[in-house]
Protein backbone atom coordinates (compact mmCIF):
# COMPACT_ATOMS: atom_id res chain seq x y z
CA UNK A 1 0.00 0.00 0.00
CA UNK A 2 1.19 3.24 -0.73
CA UNK A 3 2.26 5.48 2.06
CA UNK A 4 0.33 9.11 2.48
CA UNK A 5 2.57 11.78 4.02
CA UNK A 6 0.16 14.12 6.24
CA UNK A 7 -0.80 17.49 5.05
CA UNK A 8 1.78 19.71 6.54
CA UNK A 9 4.82 17.47 5.19
CA UNK A 10 2.95 17.36 1.49
CA UNK A 11 2.38 21.25 1.93
CA UNK A 12 5.84 21.84 2.87
CA UNK A 13 7.45 20.20 0.55
CA UNK A 14 5.21 21.27 -2.56
CA UNK A 15 5.91 25.26 -1.46
CA UNK A 16 9.55 24.65 -1.48
CA UNK A 17 9.65 23.13 -4.39
CA UNK A 18 7.24 25.37 -6.52
CA UNK A 19 8.71 28.45 -4.61
CA UNK A 20 12.37 27.79 -4.63
CA UNK A 21 13.06 25.20 -7.16
CA UNK A 22 10.76 25.56 -10.19
CA UNK A 23 13.99 25.64 -13.20
CA UNK A 24 14.66 21.86 -11.28
CA UNK A 25 11.05 20.84 -11.36
CA UNK A 26 11.51 21.49 -15.07
CA UNK A 27 14.28 19.46 -15.32
CA UNK A 28 12.66 16.88 -13.82
CA UNK A 29 9.18 16.76 -16.11
CA UNK A 30 11.68 16.94 -19.04
CA UNK A 31 13.97 14.46 -18.32
CA UNK A 32 11.17 11.70 -17.06
CA UNK A 33 8.46 13.07 -18.48
CA UNK A 34 9.74 12.90 -21.95
CA UNK A 35 8.14 16.78 -22.03
CA UNK A 36 10.86 18.51 -24.10
CA UNK A 37 8.47 21.02 -25.33
CA UNK A 38 7.37 21.78 -21.72
CA UNK A 39 8.31 25.31 -20.73
CA UNK A 40 7.20 25.41 -16.63
CA UNK A 41 6.11 22.73 -14.15
CA UNK A 42 4.59 22.41 -10.78
CA UNK A 43 5.16 19.72 -8.17
CA UNK A 44 1.59 19.36 -7.46
CA UNK A 45 1.43 15.83 -5.37
CA UNK A 46 3.63 13.00 -4.10
CA UNK A 47 3.31 9.92 -1.98
CA UNK A 48 5.27 7.03 -0.57
CA UNK A 49 6.26 5.62 -4.17
CA UNK A 50 6.78 8.86 -6.10
CA UNK A 51 6.42 12.59 -7.16
CA UNK A 52 3.69 14.29 -9.85
CA UNK A 53 4.26 16.94 -11.90
CA UNK A 54 2.02 19.35 -14.04
CA UNK A 55 4.25 20.43 -16.85
CA UNK A 56 2.92 23.18 -19.48
CA UNK A 57 3.96 23.40 -22.99
CA UNK A 58 4.51 26.84 -25.08
CA UNK A 59 0.79 26.57 -26.11
CA UNK A 60 -1.06 26.32 -22.90
CA UNK A 61 -1.42 22.61 -23.12
CA UNK A 62 -0.35 20.72 -19.24
CA UNK A 63 0.47 17.13 -18.76
CA UNK A 64 0.35 15.45 -15.37
CA UNK A 65 3.47 13.35 -15.21
CA UNK A 66 4.43 10.80 -12.97
CA UNK A 67 8.17 9.88 -11.45
CA UNK A 68 8.85 6.94 -9.23
CA UNK A 69 11.12 7.72 -6.10
CA UNK A 70 14.97 6.43 -7.90
CA UNK A 71 15.35 4.51 -4.39
CA UNK A 72 11.87 3.10 -4.39
CA UNK A 73 9.01 3.62 -2.01
CA UNK A 74 9.41 5.13 1.32
CA UNK A 75 7.77 6.42 4.55
CA UNK A 76 9.71 9.15 6.27
CA UNK A 77 9.31 12.69 5.31
CA UNK A 78 13.27 13.01 5.72
CA UNK A 79 13.31 10.49 2.58
CA UNK A 80 11.61 12.85 0.56
CA UNK A 81 14.17 15.35 -0.10
CA UNK A 82 16.88 12.68 0.07
CA UNK A 83 14.99 11.07 -3.39
CA UNK A 84 14.02 14.77 -5.05
CA UNK A 85 17.70 15.55 -5.05
CA UNK A 86 18.23 11.69 -7.07
CA UNK A 87 15.43 13.07 -9.35
CA UNK A 88 17.22 16.53 -9.72
CA UNK A 89 20.56 14.84 -10.23
CA UNK A 90 19.23 12.07 -12.62
CA UNK A 91 17.64 14.66 -14.36
CA UNK A 92 20.92 16.71 -14.96
CA UNK A 93 22.57 13.51 -15.81
CA UNK A 94 20.04 13.08 -18.83
CA UNK A 95 19.91 16.51 -19.98
CA UNK A 96 23.73 16.97 -19.97
CA UNK A 97 23.09 20.04 -17.57
CA UNK A 98 25.65 20.33 -15.17
CA UNK A 99 23.87 19.92 -11.55
CA UNK A 100 24.70 23.07 -8.31
CA UNK A 101 26.26 21.82 -5.42
CA UNK A 102 23.29 20.60 -2.74
CA UNK A 103 23.89 21.79 0.70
Amino acid sequence: MTHRFDDAARAGVLSHMNGDHPDDNLLIVRAFGDRDGAVSAVMTDFDGDGGTWTAADADGTTHEIRVPWPGGPITERREVRREIVALYDGACARLGVTPRPHS
